[in-house]
């Protein structure tokens, strides 16, 4: 009798942990209803004063931030005074959208592969890129980071990977950061901007953005997707990278305008350099 149960609970345990590593072959950092709730204002992606017109101007703190970021890790460029000051550096935005801050990094020179999940932006993406016939070395693929980075060719490649407003919408941080850097060359940067997990950016990022004057569709955020820096800090320590500098960001809704601020209790940027 013993025998026998012994017998039946380590079956269990097999059939337990196996369900354990199928789920972790098989899990992405996707959410398909992310992606679905997005697809309804593709359209009016590049309307500088529609709902995405927080992330347009967030490009005057982020392009800045990833150009110098990418400029000080790189003490042999010494292009920082030329018109293309990033030329011959290769960055990856992951969850690029309509191509917001892609453009602009491959206007400075930059060689940019934006990829993201979602047909429908990647598509506005292009179209808005084909306008400009100065974006040569700007591509778009539609496709996950984890698929992404699973094909050799794209490991270890990158000067820079830009993960902007993207991570508090994935499902899965910790494989989110790891195949992010699986992209990213020894010495190359990582930047992150997003939303902490505080009461205060659950109450101004969800509550008064979103329900109270409507700055953004309802449904763009879940607190539960928030992450604190400390948590992206380990991630990145835990993938072998060094974060440089963590800044605080605040947003003022009467002048549509971003500012750097030393609280990080609402919403931050990191960069981090792969060791």
């Amino acid at each position: 009798m013993l025998l026998s149960k012994l017998i039946r609970s380590n079956s269990l345990k097999n059939q337990f942990l196996l369900s354990i590593r199928n789920y972790s072959v098989q899990s992405t950092t996707v959410d398909d209803g992310e992606i679905e709730h997005f697809k309804h204002y593709s359209s009016t992606w590049w309307d500088e004063m529609g709902m995405m017109k927080t992330l347009h101007s967030l490009n005057k703190l982020r392009v800045p931030l990833i150009r110098e970021g990418l400029l000080e890790s790189d003490p042999k460029h010494n292009l920082k005074n030329c018109f293309n000051p990033l030329k011959g550096f290769k960055i990856l935005d992951v969850g690029c959208g309509g191509g917001l801050l892609s453009e602009p990094l491959s206007r400075l020179g930059a060689e940019v592969t934006g990829i993201d999940a979602s047909k429908d932006l990647i598509q506005v993406a292009k179209q808005h890129s084909h306008k400009d016939n100065k974006l040569k070395d700007l591509n778009y693929f539609c496709t996950s980071i984890e698929e992404f980075a699973n094909d050799d060719k794209n490991k270890c490649v990158f000067d820079g990977v830009v993960a902007s407003e993207i991570i508090e919408h994935v499902c899965d941080h910790q494989r989110f950061i790891s195949e992010c850097v699986q992209c990213l060359k020894p010495g190359g940067s990582i930047f992150v901007t997003t939303i902490n997990k505080t009461l205060l950016a659950k109450c101004l990022g969800i509550f008064v953005v979103e329900d109270l004057v409507g700055l953004v569709p309802k449904g763009t955020h879940d607190y539960e997707k928030f992450i604190e820096p400390h948590v992206i800090q380990r991630l990145l320590e835990e993938n072998n990278c060094r974060t440089k500098l963590i800044h605080g960001m605040l947003y003022n809704y009467f002048t549509n305008s971003w500012s750097w601020i030393q609280g990080t209790s609402i919403c931050y940027a990191l960069h981090a350099v792969k060791l």
